[in-house]
């Protein structure tokens, strides 16, 4: 089967009726043990420091897996993913690129569909009964996601991972389904956990190492990771264009908003960590967040694939403990 890399979720249901796979470039760069290589090898072939760091590792990664396909986002998402659509086609990898529509346009999101449909040569009925397979697949994760917040039996790092994996399924859904199915079973018999600080993660996930384990050393837990949950597609939809464009990340920040703060509400989260990662636009969006977020809310800022540093350390430890006295001055 043919491996086509995807620079972020895309309609995998496509992919797969087409008997071919996705590969999250994220994915296979940041769980790789040579990451660090990766980010540095884009470097010393000249893409500029100031850059994002994930298209530096989605760079490199590609080559090194030998990825000779890629669909690319070019609308929804980084503007720099551009440019590397014309770096990858300079060093023979053949690209498509995919738009969300800005505004969620249906008509134009119904385009976008049938323009990828038609370049894997697929019909629609293909496509419809593998969407309905995947969202078996969401449906566990949304039980993980629930296991998370509510039973308090699954921690927030293993919520990243497994919830993250949406995107491309690990390139098989029915081992990836079979993961799941285990993992819930061993997960519902754990104790819950008591950490009584809740957080929620929001923005791009994150890049920096040990950020999960670091907040849970501290006395708190995410109970919450908003990109990650949006990849698992929790909205539904009768059809694919309508479960596209119920997924908040690609468009106008203000459906993003009212998800965030529905579901600070209904998970009962104290703060909020807002990631952020150097050199990308969406640094922007912080100014936003606080204004139109009530929680208090703590920016973390990561350049590569490192461990969390001293001063985000400081930083993460002291937005805990002032949530912790806060707490306790309410009750």
């Amino acid at each position: 089967m043919a491996r086509i890399g995807i620079t972020t979720t895309v309609p995998s249901e496509i992919i797969f009726a087409a008997g071919s796979v996705p590969v999250d470039l994220n994915n296979i760069f940041i769980t790789d043990i040579n990451r660090s290589a990766y980010f540095e090898q884009a470097e010393v072939d000249g893409f500029p420091r100031p850059l994002c760091g994930w298209i530096k590792g989605m760079y490199s990664a590609c080559l090194d897996h030998k990825i000779s396909e890629v669909i690319a986002v070019t609308q929804g998402d980084c503007s720099n993913t551009h440019v590397l659509m014309e770096i990858y086609r300079m060093r023979g990898v053949k690209t498509v690129a995919f738009n969300f529509p800005y505004g969620r346009d249906p008509a134009m999101m119904k385009r976008s569909i049938e323009l990828l449909r038609e370049y894997f040569g697929v019909d629609e009925p293909a496509v419809e009964a593998m969407r309905v397979r995947l969202n078996r697949v969401r449906a566990k994760l949304g039980v993980i996601d629930r296991m998370t917040w509510r039973d308090g039996v699954v921690t927030g790092f293993e919520n990243h991972l497994l919830l993250v994996s949406s995107s491309d399924f690990e390139s098989d859904p029915d081992t990836f389904e079979v993961k799941l199915d285990r993992f819930i079973i061993e997960a519902g018999q754990r104790e819950p956990m008591e950490q009584s600080v809740r957080l929620g993660l929001i923005g791009i996930p994150p890049i920096l190492d040990g950020l999960y384990p670091y907040i849970e050393e501290h006395g708190a837990r995410v109970v919450y990771n908003e990109v990650q949950r949006q990849f698992t597609m929790p909205f539904g939809g009768e059809t694919l264009a309508e479960q596209y464009l119920k997924y908040t990340y690609p468009y106008d920040i203000g459906p993003r908003i009212d998800d965030i703060n529905e579901q600070i509400s209904t998970r009962s989260i104290d703060g909020i960590i807002h990631y952020v990662q150097s050199f990308c636009h969406r640094q922007m969006e912080d100014m936003i967040f606080r204004e139109r977020i009530d929680v208090p809310i703590l920016t973390i800022e990561g350049d590569s694939p490192r461990p969390v540093d001293a001063r985000a350390r400081i930083r993460l430890e002291s937005f805990i403990r002032m949530i912790t006295r806060r707490k306790g001055a309410v009750a």
